[in-house]
């Protein structure tokens, strides 16, 4: 019996799904979006939800408990002098992640939903997911299929 057990188990050992976890919570900072399976990305909720909540004390604890988690000095100061100071996240009591349903993947039929920061979407966190000389290739695209149209 599964009584008072929290979490899921993801079909992982311990160390992996917490490994998991952890580098999807990276991603989530430093990308403001990810895109994964339901019963991660609920689980992921948690975490990113805590590391929100840690930004909001910013205490030297607060500060060394989200080191533990994200393992990166860069990204703990984007939690706690960026993510946990915007707007929409401040007024907030609770529930700073937003979880929105894809579709299902391809392959395997799997339940694909995306994470991201209440008060971000795709189109201001696509400067974090594309790196500069890409975002510019894509931009050419589209000047081609413009003049292409006309």
């Amino acid at each position: 019996m599964r009584h008072r057990k929290s979490g899921r188990k993801l079909n992982m050992e311990a160390a992996h799904r917490k490994a998991v976890l952890h580098n999807m919570a990276r991603s989530l900072v430093q990308y403001e979006l990810v895109q994964t399976t339901d019963a991660k990305a609920k689980e992921l909720r948690r975490i990113a939800d805590r590391l929100i909540t840690l930004g909001k004390k910013d205490t030297v604890h607060a500060r060394r408990q989200a080191r533990a988690v994200l393992q990166d000095p860069a990204l703990v100061g984007k939690v706690f002098d960026d993510l946990a100071k915007r707007e929409a996240v401040a007024s907030r009591a609770g529930g700073y992640s937003r979880l929105v349903k894809v579709g299902n993947r391809k392959g395997d039929n799997a339940p694909i939903t995306r994470i991201s920061w209440v008060g971000s979407n795709l189109e201001n966190t696509e400067a974090l997911r594309y790196p500069a000389h890409i975002r510019d290739l894509i931009e050419a695209e589209d000047v081609e299929e413009e003049t292409a149209e006309a």
